[in-house]
Formats: structure tokens, C-alpha cells, sequence
């Protein structure tokens, strides 16, 4: 199943990074972070409970930048 979220991200290399570390989640097949449209896609596991992957999401890309806010 794909997401889209709307993404706060004040650089281009810091959407970079949220990829990267996004995609390390359980459950999270793959991530595009997109810093012009400040917009996030995550394609989820099937069986993957997208609530619990997106609070895991959330808390690796406030590693990056803990400003970060992802529209739930």
C-alpha cells in the first residue's frame, strides 16, 4: 500500500537523509522524499499496520532534522 504525507523539510540533503533512514523502518518497502513538493510517499508491507510505521518514520527523521513535522 502507497502513502502520501506532507512533509516539513528545510533542505535538500536533509530529505536525502530522511529518505535513507525512512527506508530502514520495519514494515517500509520504500520511501521517495520529494523537498520541492515538501511531500513524502511510503509504500508500506502489506500486512504493515501504516500507523505504527509512520510514528517509527516520524521519530528517525527528527534524527535528521527535530524540527521535522509529517502530516499524519
Amino acid at each position: 500500500m502507497k502513502k502520501t504525507y506532507k512533509i516539513e523539510v528545510d533542505c535538500a540533503n536533509c530529505a536525502n537523509l530522511m529518505e535513507q533512514a525512512a527506508q530502514k523502518v520495519s514494515g517500509v518497502v520504500s520511501v521517495s522524499v520529494n523537498f520541492m513538493t515538501q511531500k513524502m510517499t511510503v509504500e508500506f508491507a502489506d500486512e504493515q499496520n501504516t500507523q505504527v510505521a509512520m510514528n517509527n518514520i516520524l521519530k528517525v527523521c527528527r534524527k535528521v532534522e527535530p524540527d521535522c513535522e509529517i502530516e499524519l
